[in-house]
């Protein structure tokens, strides 16, 4: 069962435009928002974090992250799941092939239910919401607040990132249903 960290429950109110998944892959701890798209503006639905079980083996570990994303999935029925694109650098290659099994199940998943997954680097989440590709973790969490109208910051990071994610997917949707 995925471990909330920053939940609101079902309060959007009227017809939601666009659903959106964000996703913040990691195999200990996965991070995601559900951010709604309503007329009235963007909302965070919900945002947690979806963990494996450090002692499992690699195969237990991916499908646990598996079957709490397909929970999500079930329960929110977003129109589409934004990832962030695996990023590492040559001194972390096993972070990275571990990560990259991790981002594997979450995808499987996606796909399963038929969710269209997008990719972005970091670099594009940071320029669409702050303007910067170069911004720093404080000007996406000022972004992230101030755009979803919360009192604070999601916690953990790894919710705050997947609000940005989910954040930059629904401003890319409306920029490619506008023709920019």
């Amino acid at each position: 069962m995925p471990s909330m960290g920053f939940a609101l429950g079902n309060t959007f109110s009227g017809p939601a435009v666009t659903v959106s998944l964000g996703i913040d892959p990691g195999l200990n701890r996965t991070g995601y928002a559900v951010i709604v798209r309503t007329s009235r503006g963007m909302k965070l639905e919900e945002g947690g974090v979806l963990r494996s079980t450090k002692g499992l083996s690699l195969a237990e570990r991916v499908t646990e992250l598996g079957s709490e994303l397909r929970e999500v999935i079930k329960e929110f029925k977003p129109q589409s799941m934004a990832v962030e694109q695996l990023f590492s650098h040559g001194d972390h290659v096993k972070t990275a092939i571990l990560m990259a099994h991790a981002r594997g199940a979450l995808l499987f998943a996606a796909a399963e239910a038929g969710v269209p997954v997008i990719n972005y680097t970091p670099t594009q989440v940071k320029r669409l919401l702050t303007g910067s590709g170069k911004a720093t973790k404080e000007q996406m969490q000022l972004a992230i607040t101030r755009e979803l109208g919360l009192s604070a910051v999601p916690e953990p990071n790894d919710v705050a990132d997947a609000c940005a994610i989910a954040l930059c997917q629904l401003h890319s949707r409306r920029m490619e249903v506008a023709g920019v």
